[in-house]
């Protein structure tokens, strides 16, 4: 049996609707040979996704997928495979662009797609440095802005923004004329790994009278964006580094009037003080997230993730230290490599690790309060034993 060609997949996403079509068609543009794939999700409540494949030229195909259980992202991630295959297997596609509906997440897409047995070769979030702020801000759910990928999903704005934004090694960036400095240093602290590509490249031109503007075709070397698509992806390495206890989290930083705190200590947290501070912390700044000890739960690592207003914390597994040796060879080698270069003589891998990034961030205000939340020296000093006699205040914000 022959084997099949090899298809490169570049996954495009983003609630900057506007941003990421630009990116899209950048792709087209630059990679001749290039088709770009969407589901619109929006048509859901008829009963369909509406799939269309086009290149450069215009539409060239379009259809429908079923609902799938009542979800639109499950008949997402029915139908994109196949017709990937389809592509791969016709042999004329040299790049397949899969622009992702607004609140779909890079994340499960990649994840579906290599799982099929296609090669990711870069997934972009593409991003108004303008309206970065405003989502982080944005609290309200999907479902009430008609943006929920199927009837049960809960998630805000805010969060769903912040996941796209800081899964993509590669962000696609729209020369907004209303970012100013404070916009796009924000961008740069919340994801200071990521390889940015400028979307201001290329005069546009009209597609073939349908009023639509795409750039002109580029001929020559590709642009960043493109290089990009094509530069290869880890799917499981992109996935490690969302785990909160091998994230690699943003640095300190304060410029243009935004501010990154990094917080660490090795004490853990009175359950009862911390829970009392939810609030205040949570709207501290616009984005927060990381890593935390409670004293009186202290095998388990949490995980805290903070945008739009709304705190999740959740159970991350247990702390390295506090696994027998023989259970460490079942934990990814990344996992064992993160806990190694963080490790305590006394408490191994526990610890605190949040980060806060915001303009006008109070860092002072902030430091003093987080402070207020970790053992004072008595209660540090009365050992493992008393902590486990706290409040455990957090036993019903868990769902224990």
């Amino acid at each position: 049996m022959a084997v099949p060609p090899a298809l490169p997949v570049v996954i495009v996403g983003g609630l900057h609707a506007d941003a990421r079509r630009a990116a899209v068609a950048r792709l087209l543009a630059d990679v001749p040979g290039s088709v770009a794939l969407h589901h619109d999700l929006a048509t859901a409540a008829a009963g369909t996704v509406v799939r269309t494949i086009r290149d450069a030229s215009g539409v060239l195909d379009a259809g429908e997928a079923p609902l799938v259980n009542d979800c639109a992202c499950c008949a997402l991630r029915e139908d994109l495979v196949p017709e990937l295959e389809r592509l791969r297997d016709a042999g004329v596609t040299r790049l397949a662009v899969v622009e992702l509906w607004d609140s779909v997440e890079p994340k499960a897409m990649a994840e579906v797609v290599t799982a099929g047995g296609l090669t990711v070769t870069g997934v972009i979030t593409a991003v108004d440095p303008a309206l970065v702020l405003p989502c982080l801000g944005n609290g309200d759910d999907l479902a009430d802005a008609g943006l929920a990928a199927a009837a049960t999903d809960q998630r805000t704005i805010a969060d769903t923004f912040a996941r796209q934004l800081e899964y993509a090694p590669v962000l696609a960036v729209a020369d907004s004329p209303e970012a100013d400095d404070e916009d796009r240093e924000l961008l740069a602290q919340l994801h200071p790994t990521a390889r940015r590509a400028p979307l201001g490249e290329g005069a546009p031109e009209d597609r073939a009278g349908d009023g639509l503007t795409m750039p002109a075709p580029r001929r020559g070397p590709l642009s960043p964006l493109a290089e990009a698509a094509l530069a290869g992806f880890d799917v499981e390495a992109a996935a490690a580094a969302q785990h909160p206890a091998c994230a690699l989290l943003p640095a300190e930083a304060d410029a243009h009037g935004v501010s990154t705190l990094v917080w660490q200590r090795r004490r853990p947290f009175h359950p009862e003080r911390l829970y009392a501070a939810l609030e205040d912390l949570t709207c501290a700044a616009a984005r927060s997230r990381g890593r935390f000890w409670l004293a009186d739960k202290t095998d388990t690592l949490f995980h805290w993730d903070a945008a739009g207003g709304a705190l999740c914390v959740e159970g991350a597994g247990p702390w390295l230290a506090s696994l027998p040796d023989a259970a460490w060879e079942m934990v990814p080698p990344v996992r064992r490599a993160a806990a190694a270069l963080d490790w305590h003589p006394e408490h191994g891998d526990r610890g605190q690790h949040l980060v806060f990034t915001s303009p006008g961030l109070d860092r002072e205000g902030l430091e003093r309060l987080l402070e207020s939340c970790v053992l004072t020296d008595a209660e540090y000093a009365a050992g493992p034993d008393a902590w486990q006699r706290l409040p455990h205040t957090f036993d019903t914000l868990l769902e224990v």
